[in-house]
């Protein structure tokens, strides 16, 4: 579904991610891990569009049966409109705004009305409106959230916060969803409330799912495979099995002694 091949970025004479290939099939969870400044957030970033890398390619095959697409470069609001959509680090939903709003504004991706409607309510716009808060009901219900709709989503628990997020992600019907360390700041019941999360949204929502994790349970309990950054280089790759027992990878985590 998605390959970065053989990427690169550069930010002056610092080389943040070095000619590194990732490829994530259809219906996996993959992990890319790596200690602080390794640069698993710069190539979340290339693959989204916010960086273009300085060499390499990016390809996305949502569906099977379509030809790979080149999406290196492209403007993040078109990449998101081809099925890729992520949640942040640091979490980012519009803070003074209820929990059902914010839902909604992930549906607006999809809206095929113009400005002209919406500013004089077209009937065309209102069906279109009703429709999208209709599904953001729904979607809100099935993640269990539907009784904080009207809560302001700055008052929500951290942990319902993240979710939230990832429900706004939701909203614009990804094919493959990113998500940049959905487990930070979380406590061990959250935590394995969100690794149970994880896997209910990808079956239910048929997704596949990229993620940057730190916290070492989560990645080893959902991830079908394993990524390694370390300084930019890509050191390993395999199963969480294969990676737990990598010597480069445990040199990378926790350094070697000296002789």
């Amino acid at each position: 579904m998605l390959k970065l091949d053989n990427i690169t970025m550069q930010f002056g004479g610092v080389t943040a991610v070095n000619q590194a290939t990732i490829e994530v099939d259809k219906h996996e969870i993959i992990g890319l891990i790596g200690p602080n400044g390794a640069g698993k957030t710069t190539a979340f970033n290339m693959v989204t569009g916010i960086y273009e890398p300085t060499s390499g390619k990016i390809f996305f095959q949502p569906d099977e049966g379509q030809a790979p697409q080149d999406i290196t470069g492209m403007k993040p609001e078109d990449i998101a409109d081809l099925g890729i959509c992520r949640t942040f680090q640091n979490i980012r939903l519009f803070k003074q705004l209820s929990v059902f709003e914010n839902v909604c504004i992930g549906g607006f991706l999809r809206m095929k009305t113009g400005w002209f409607s919406n500013v004089v309510h077209l009937p065309s716009y209102l069906q279109e409106r009703k429709a999208l808060q209709e599904e953001a009901e729904d979607l809100l219900k099935s993640i269990d959230l539907w009784e904080d709709k009207n809560a302001q989503s700055s008052s929500l628990p951290y942990g319902k916060q993240r979710r939230l997020e990832i429900a706004r992600a939701l909203a614009t019907h990804p094919k493959l969803l990113l998500l940049d360390e959905p487990a930070a700041g979380m406590n061990p019941q959250e935590t394995q409330e969100l690794m149970t999360f994880i896997k209910e949204i990808q079956a239910k929502f048929d997704l596949t799912i990229f993620l940057i994790e730190h916290h070492m349970d989560v990645v080893m309990g959902i991830c079908d495979r394993i990524y390694v950054l370390d300084h930019g280089q890509m050191i390993a790759s395999g199963v969480p099995e294969e990676i737990q027992n990598n010597p480069r990878v445990i040199e990378a985590y926790l350094g070697v002694e000296d002789a």
